[in-house]
């Protein structure tokens, strides 16, 4: 059974298609890279399948829960989004709180935990990142790398079981992109399951067990790494790659 299965999903804004039918099954423990040209439907997909966007057609499941359409006493919305984690690309934390605040609201708002016991899970996993130091920094005193990574583990603190990553890196400068890259390749060894959207091709061809190659709202070919990268099957993949890999 599939921790996250995606059957047919379909979603438009306005006249435009975005996706024309996406299926999409990943395993517990596995790190699956969506790659694609801009405007090829990958973002769309990963705010899908936590129904940040919801789908005009087709299913998803969850721990072989269907989560949408919603299911007669489904626990919602709330209850996927703690369970499927989700990181974004421009960090999103609050300006105004410090850094361990943002970590204790939700643990403490949401899953009930005591402010004591959720500081104490927080301040363990920024030491796990190397940022212990900064618990009482504000995110205007941190570097973009910094506050990425004060962004993974902001829903490491939710305790999910997969974790979305919508282009992680791609607002930072070249320099604190190894930093970023750095925490999610010790997710991926912890077993952390993991869906990321990403330009890195190093990644996805160094820790990601299978490549999702999306254009045109639709998955046009799938693969481990090691076929995706040096035989791809598809016209449309050899020509993405030739690009990306030349850059």
């Amino acid at each position: 059974m599939a921790l996250i299965e995606a059957a047919g999903l379909r979603k438009s804004f306005g006249k435009l298609e975005v996706l024309k039918g996406v299926d999409a099954r990943i395993e517990k423990g596995e790190v699956v890279a969506v790659v694609g040209p801009s405007g090829s439907g990958k973002s769309t997909f990963l705010r899908c399948l936590n129904l940040l966007e919801r789908p005009d057609g087709g299913s998803i499941a969850f721990a072989g829960a269907p989560v949408h359409p919603a299911a007669a006493g489904s626990r919602g919305e709330d209850e996927l989004r703690r369970r499927l984690g989700m990181v974004f690309q421009h960090f999103n934390l609050f300006p105004h709180r410090t850094v361990l605040d943002n970590l204790t609201l939700a643990p403490t708002r949401v899953l009930g935990e005591d402010r004591a016991t959720a500081e104490g899970k927080a301040l363990g996993l920024l030491d796990r990142v190397g940022l212990a130091e900064k618990a009482a920094a504000y995110p205007a005193q941190l570097s973009g790398g910094q506050k990425q990574r004060i962004a993974i583990v902001r829903a490491l603190a939710m305790r999910p079981e997969a974790l979305l990553f919508d282009e992680p890196t791609s607002a930072l400068d070249p320099e604190m992109v190894g930093e970023v890259l750095g925490v999610m390749r010790d997710l991926a060894a912890e077993g952390m399951t993991m869906v990321v959207v990403t330009h890195e091709m190093g990644f996805a061809r160094d820790v990601a067990d299978r490549v999702l190659f999306m254009d045109e709202g639709l998955v046009a070919e799938e693969a481990p790494p090691a076929a995706f990268f040096s035989a791809p099957r598809t016209e449309r993949a050899k020509a993405f790659l030739s690009r990306v890999l030349t850059r």
